[in-house]
């Protein structure tokens, strides 16, 4: 599943590595793809990447809702009932692009969430001193072992689909949506398993698409920099 708000430069992108992933997966793979309120022609790529890829629009300006959608209309095309028993949601977002076995290792986890990291490859709109203290912080949060860390991630999560219901599923928050929903899934004591092999390449964009998302710590970031040399 994927929220998208005017993202039709980097769309394609992500849909290709999407597909790839759902080629090496065992099992069928549908592909929903939530428009929130986008007016730069991204409803033009409707249709462009087969039946298995479906596009809705919503116009709520809001991640958590678009997230919401997405798996509410997935709901309703794959059946509910004993099917989400062996169900697997994922979710990206439309500035990454997943690695080729981005759900195989999901699924064959075996846990009831699954959280991964991200990677950025592109640090040409921010000063070198960024990418540093961005890629500092973040190690930070890996665990001793290198297998565990404390990150969550929109980007790059799945996780069982009767769990995600059982749990009321995304909430309409504007942004931390993802957070909540591990937060609940907690609370239930479902299995959670968080793992740095499982990553994928997002984007290091200056213009946020949620208050207080990912472009936002890396403002802040940019901020404290130039901080420093003040």
């Amino acid at each position: 599943m994927i929220p998208a708000h005017n993202e039709r430069g980097k769309l394609p992108a992500c849909l290709r590595a999407v597909l790839t992933a759902a080629l090496c997966a065992p099992l069928p793979v549908t592909i929903v793809v939530v428009l929130d309120a986008c007016d730069d022609g991204s409803v033009d790529l409707a249709g462009e990447y087969g039946p298995d890829v479906h596009f809705i629009s919503v116009d709520a300006r809001n991640v958590g809702t678009a997230r919401a959608v997405g798996f509410g209309y997935a709901r309703s095309v794959l059946g509910d009932g004993v099917r989400e028993a062996r169900c697997w949601y994922a979710t990206t977002d439309a500035d990454s692009r997943v690695d080729p076995g981005w759900l195989v290792h999901q699924i064959a986890v075996g846990a009831d969430m699954v959280l991964g990291v991200v990677r950025v490859t592109d640090w040409r709109q921010h000063p070198a001193a960024v990418a540093d203290r961005y890629q500092r912080g973040y190690e930070a949060a890996l665990g001793s072992s290198g297998a565990d860390h404390e990150h969550v991630h929109g980007a790059n999560m799945g996780f069982n689909a009767r769990a995600y219901w059982r749990v009321g599923g995304f909430r309409s928050l504007a942004t931390g949506e993802d957070l909540d929903l591990v937060e609940r899934f907690e609370a239930a004591n479902y299995s959670i398993h968080r793992d740095t092999d499982l990553s994928v390449i997002t984007s290091a964009r200056t213009q946020a698409r949620a208050p207080f998302g990912f472009a936002h710590h890396l403002r802040q970031l940019g901020r404290s920099a130039a901080g420093d040399c003040a």
